[in-house]
């Protein structure tokens, strides 16, 4: 019986060490170029960049994206029409884990210089 206690409470203990994995935070910018050519112009450089595009939806404005090469990132791009602006978020995760937004900011900054070039 007390073996039993003993063990419930060490189960008991070992889960509340568990905890999920905190909510992602995408990278967020916003640019007068309408959705739809957002999207072509981030596959054309996910692409490039070695990404393989694994889901790509222009009507729901979205896109997925995983890179064949070591340390296999995942890239998740949402696009939404703002009004006067297309505002584009991005997250990339390593597994289920979401990481940092700073790690996308040089696909974003280089996406907008090619959106700007497309002009």
């Amino acid at each position: 019986m007390r073996a039993g206690v003993m063990a419930l409470g060490l189960v008991v203990w070992l889960a509340g060490c568990a905890t999920p994995p905190p909510p992602a935070t995408p990278a967020v910018r916003e640019l007068s170029v309408p959705p739809r050519t957002v999207l072509v112009e981030s596959l054309d450089l996910l692409m490039a960049r070695g990404y393989v595009i694994r889901h790509a939806d222009a009507a729901l404005g979205r896109l997925e994206a995983v890179i064949a090469r070591w340390p296999g990132y995942r890239v998740k791009l949402e696009v939404a029409d703002s009004g006067t602006a297309t505002r584009i978020a991005m997250t990339a995760y390593r597994g289920n884990r979401p990481l940092p937004p700073s790690l996308v900011e040089p696909l974003l900054t280089e996406l907008n210089s090619r959106l700007e070039m497309a002009r």
